[in-house]
């Protein structure tokens, strides 16, 4: 099973043998011995490509299933001061896992130095269990409540521009004048409303520019370049704001803040790998984050 969710995955018998340290001949033999055990032929094979067959669709999830079981069992009886291993796929968005995580996973492996992760940077969300994703770091009010969570830090925002771009246009001095400005939007959140809290009030304001884009880090390249106004993050805004390439606009109206989570599809048989990545991650992302200091 394990060599033929290989082959699936890596989309050649060659590149299955490789990964698995395996010969050709012992993987094409895997493969027949496992149509033999189903009872039908499970991929069409030609010299340009692979593809799977009715019953291989049907077989390559409950082998995938077979697998996170046996995964399971070992991790059910192994030691528990046994030092974690094995490999973790982690999705994240992309400017988070470029502002923040990919440092803070440099530091972890350096830790546990037989821990493997895979870094998936991805601005939607993901299925964990059919795109086989161990933990998520999900950023919101509302999660989905047949997820478990562990909370890990708030998600500030802050309003900024570039000295280039206010050299041009005068500097806003409340909320309702960015109506006046070129607002950079994210193509899903706050596309033409930006919503703040101000003096215990809540505030909506809309705002119109002549750049949207589906991800913050292209937003922040834009606002680097004296484009417009945009709403950043202060993970990913902090540095620039405090070494002056960008000003902080506005900063008595608050953004209305979101939680950030570490999310996984099940507790049950938790891997140590998995178990301590956790615990990195609220050690590593407390509630109130040095991202924020200074600002």
């Amino acid at each position: 099973m394990r060599v033929f969710v290989a082959v699936v995955d890596l989309g050649s018998q060659s590149a299955a043998a490789d990964h698995l340290d395996l010969s050709r001949p012992v993987v094409s033999r895997y493969l027949a011995e496992l149509e033999d055990w189903v009872g039908a032929r499970l991929m069409h094979r030609t010299t340009r490509k692979l593809s799977l067959t009715a019953a291989g669709s049907e077989t390559l999830p409950r082998c995938r299933q077979m697998l996170e079981l046996c995964s399971d069992m070992q991790a059910a009886v192994s030691e528990p001061d046994e030092a974690p291993r094995g490999l973790l796929r982690l999705s994240v968005s992309t400017s988070f896992g470029q502002a923040q995580l990919a440092d803070a996973m440099a530091e972890y492996v350096k830790r546990y130095p037989q821990v493997a992760v895979d870094l998936q940077m991805l601005d939607r969300t993901v299925n964990l269990v059919d795109e086989r994703i161990d933990l998520a770091i999900r950023t919101s009010n509302d999660l989905d409540p047949n997820l478990i969570a562990r909370k890990l830090t708030v998600c500030r925002s802050v309003i900024c521009a570039s000295p280039l771009y206010l050299l041009e246009h005068p500097q806003p001095h409340k909320v309702e004048d960015l109506a006046r400005h070129n607002c950079l939007t994210h193509s899903y959140f706050g596309k033409s409303l930006w919503h703040f809290e101000e003096g215990g009030e809540q505030v909506s304001v809309p705002v119109q520019g002549n750049i949207s884009a589906n991800e913050a880090s292209t937003l922040l390249r834009a606002t680097l370049a004296g484009a417009g106004v945009s709403m950043l993050p202060s993970y990913q805004a902090g540095d620039y704001i405090r070494n002056g390439q960008l000003i902080r606009l506005l900063p008595e109206a608050e953004p209305r803040q979101m939680t950030m989570y570490a999310v996984y599809a099940s507790r049950k048989h938790m891997p140590s790998a998995l178990r301590s990545l956790l615990d990195f991650l609220v050690l590593r992302f407390p509630e109130d984050p040095v991202w924020d200091i200074g600002l």
